[in-house]
């Protein structure tokens, strides 16, 4: 099934991607309050100018690869030119790395549980010491924190080993 993806933006101008069949389920489940920004849960959500992805290499069977004009030597756009993108099988080492890194500092998070919004409101007022910590926290929380000044990042189930099935 091909999907359609779009830039997304909340009130708070996070940028994320939102992954839907058809532009009809987009704008089903956004009247319906079901897209939500993966940061600060807001449901108030637009879609962002961007630009399609068309894949049009069948077109080009057999052509010449396109190469991109080439700037002045000494030049700044020459410089970052000069910069090879990574390949598809770096680029999925380089990815699983990241999440490898991401898992490792989430486990050296506390665990707070249900005590989350408290423990952020307790450290931000300084009452007690400052660490990293996790947690569950309902939305109207993680909205009021945000109004608060205390700033939260929901952490993907993939990422916590805890909440793995």
């Amino acid at each position: 099934m091909a999907l359609k993806v779009f830039d997304l933006s909340c009130e708070h101008d996070h940028v994320f991607e939102g992954w839907f069949s058809s532009l009809d389920s987009y704008q089903d489940q956004l009247s319906r309050g079901l897209v939500r920004c993966p940061v600060c849960h807001s449901d108030q959500i637009t879609r962002r100018v961007s630009a399609p992805h068309l894949n049009v290499s069948h077109l080009r069977a057999g052509s010449a690869p396109r190469t991109a004009p080439s700037a002045p030597a000494g030049t700044d756009v020459a410089a970052r030119a000069a910069v090879a993108a990574p390949s598809g099988d770096q680029m999925a080492r380089l990815q699983a790395e990241v999440l490898r890194q991401i898992r490792r500092i989430v486990r050296q998070t506390d665990d707070v549980g249900a005590r989350f919004a408290d423990e952020a409101r307790r450290m931000h007022s300084g009452e007690i010491e400052e660490r990293p910590i996790r947690g569950t926290a309902s939305v109207e929380e993680c909205r009021e924190l945000v109004e608060e000044g205390i700033s939260i990042m929901p952490i993907p189930d993939i990422l916590d080993d805890d909440r793995l099935q």
